[in-house]
């Protein structure tokens, strides 16, 4: 069977540096240490559990949860981010769908996607040169009804079932969350950051408190900490599936003009 060697969570969004330069530099520096960390463990795969922004599902698919199925991925460019393709892992996502369905959980196929910045930013500081194959873990944070911690939850223990029975012996899997912390986006609290809740949620997170975690719910995140907010659904996949890990956080920096409370930490392997 494989093995989770690693699990980490970031923030995707990055914005200029402009009036911030000392945050910013925090900020992605905590980033690259990540990467850092990440390309040490010599992984044959990245999960990255992540949301899309309204580039790659609609309402006709809103699919709670989705994962990407090619052998290689175009990314959209959003951003102004390289479209330089990125190798994928096509048995892990189909031996995924199928262990899911088995479970009496849907995880749904996403064959003809094209990665935004809620996969490329994390990844494309982890794996710069293109050289790892990646699969995205879409949860949903846009269409009604979002997934919310609960199933949040039963993806992350899922997903670590399925990577500890059903994986080749040799593979070495980095789990890697994205999105958060707090943040509104097109609202009129756009550039609030609550950070106090931030801080109670990472509290949570690195304390290897899962059944905090997921009790929170969807509106209560929504109302106090920003549609984006939402993203840190991605966070508790990655907590459920490393239940007691501990955790270390490697950046905090609540930075209004990039409108997030942009964090990144890693839950240490036993």
């Amino acid at each position: 069977m494989g093995r989770i060697v690693g699990a980490f969570a970031m923030s995707h969004q990055l914005g200029a540096p402009d009036g911030v330069e000392e945050q910013a530099e925090r900020a992605f520096a905590g980033m690259r240490e990540i990467g850092r960390r990440i390309r040490a463990l010599a992984p044959s795969l990245i999960v990255v559990v992540t949301s899309d922004h309204l580039n790659n599902f609609t309402l006709g698919r809103p699919a709670p949860f989705a994962i990407g199925t090619a052998d290689h991925f175009v990314p959209l460019g959003d951003m102004g981010l390289p479209r330089d393709p990125v190798p994928g892992g096509p048995d892990f996502a189909a031996g995924l769908i199928a262990y899911a369905r088995a479970q009496g959980m849907a995880v749904a196929a996403a064959d003809d996607i094209q990665p935004d910045h809620g996969v490329m930013i994390p990844l494309g500081i982890v794996d710069p040169r293109r050289e790892i194959p990646a699969v995205p873990l879409y949860v949903n944070t846009v269409f009604y009804p979002e997934p919310g911690p609960i199933e949040s939850r039963r993806l992350g223990e899922m997903l670590r079932a399925f990577i500890d029975s059903e994986t080749p012996d040799d593979a070495r899997v980095i789990l890697l969350g994205a999105g958060g912390l707090s943040h509104w986006v097109g609202m009129p609290q756009e550039g609030e950051i609550n950070q106090p809740w931030d801080a109670a949620f990472l509290s949570d997170m690195l304390a290897g408190d899962v059944d905090a975690l997921a009790a929170r719910d969807n509106g209560e995140i929504l109302a106090v900490a920003g549609n984006g907010g939402l993203e840190v659904n991605a966070w508790i996949v990655i907590a459920a599936a490393m239940p007691g890990a501990k955790g270390e956080c490697l950046f905090y920096e609540p930075i209004p003009q990039w409108a997030t409370g942009m964090a990144g930490g890693e839950l240490h392997v036993a």
